[in-house]
């Protein structure tokens, strides 16, 4: 029996098909953002939509290649904040076949934190703390094996960067305003979370993995190399402000996924703001998170 998990997301639309012995048959990543424009004005763009409909319906095909006869499909912050959700709905299941979920930001982070902490070596000790840093929200859980605390913030990539990051590149007032808008955020994160004494803090998502994929030098996305990289306090700080100084087509450069260009310097400011305000040494990165809780999910559910 194969399973299938789609997440889709605010800025990326990801799939992840299963066997019934775990085993990985199909994992894809598009970047479509849906979210473009939701923070201003509370509705998903058309063109948006199509882009990311576009997807699903190549997805689709890919589950019923499969033979898929279990799936979840989930959309996350930029559907929850879209007062047009359901007619976006309505062409989901048209695409996919299948009924998708509103997914709430705690869901999500506990989804989040069961998918990274399944795969961590044994080097890497509980207590975890794991963030997710998305589109339109960051994510964040903190336990052993399961989450005894989690919250989701509307802080990501997309949303800071609309939100405040509105030159290219950013001049510093704005990089400022956004820094002072996260700390804000992240003073909710400690007071909810009590992260104190955890041991090993874990990041997943594409601003994570793709700071880790400067790390090991990748010219092409290879999950295998991006996951379980530590990414030092040092190189974080150096390559956040790196993007930050560059225009869109400059941070293409430096990039293997081109299209997270023009985002990705607002889920930089998270990450280092993460960093600095919880004074961590290093964080990991891990290429598996809610696709792998969903699916977890699914083969769990009988």
């Amino acid at each position: 029996m194969n399973v299938a998990a789609i997440d889709i997301g605010t800025n990326s639309v990801r799939l992840l098909i299963i066997d019934s012995n775990a085993r990985e048959l199909v994992r894809l990543m598009e970047i479509t953002r849906l979210g473009q424009g939701v923070d201003e004005t509370g509705a998903l763009a058309e063109e948006a939509m199509s882009r990311t409909v576009s997807v699903l319906e190549v997805y689709g095909d890919s589950l019923r290649e499969h033979g898929v006869t279990k799936a979840r499909v989930t959309a996350t912050s930029a559907a929850r904040d879209a007062k047009n959700r359901g007619d976006f709905f309505a062409r989901v299941k048209a695409a996919t076949g299948h009924e998708p979920e509103l997914l709430p930001g705690v869901e999500e982070a506990r989804l989040s934190f069961l998918g990274a902490t399944r795969s961590l070596s044994e080097s890497q000790k509980p207590p975890f703390v794991v963030f997710d840093i998305g589109g339109g929200s960051t994510e964040f859980a903190r336990g052993s094996k399961h989450p005894g605390a989690h919250l989701s913030i509307d802080m990501g990539s997309v949303r800071i960067t609309e939100r405040f990051l509105h030159s290219d590149p950013p001049s510093a007032e704005q990089l400022a305003s956004a820094r002072a808008f996260i700390h804000q955020e992240l003073v909710r994160v400690r007071a909810v979370l009590q992260p104190d004494g955890s041991e090993t803090w874990v990041g997943v998502a594409g601003t994570v993995t793709s700071f880790a994929a400067r790390v090991v030098g990748n010219q092409h996305y290879d999950a295998d190399l991006t996951h379980g990289v530590r990414l030092s306090a040092e190189f974080v700080r150096d390559f956040s402000n790196e993007l930050c100084a560059a225009t869109t087509e400059q941070r293409k450069l430096l990039l293997i996924e081109k299209k997270r260009a023009a985002v990705i310097h607002g889920g930089a400011l998270i990450l280092q703001a993460v960093m600095d305000e919880f004074a961590l040494p290093f964080v990991v990165s891990s290429e598996r998170d809610i696709l792998d809780g969903l699916a977890e999910s699914l083969t769990h559910s009988g």
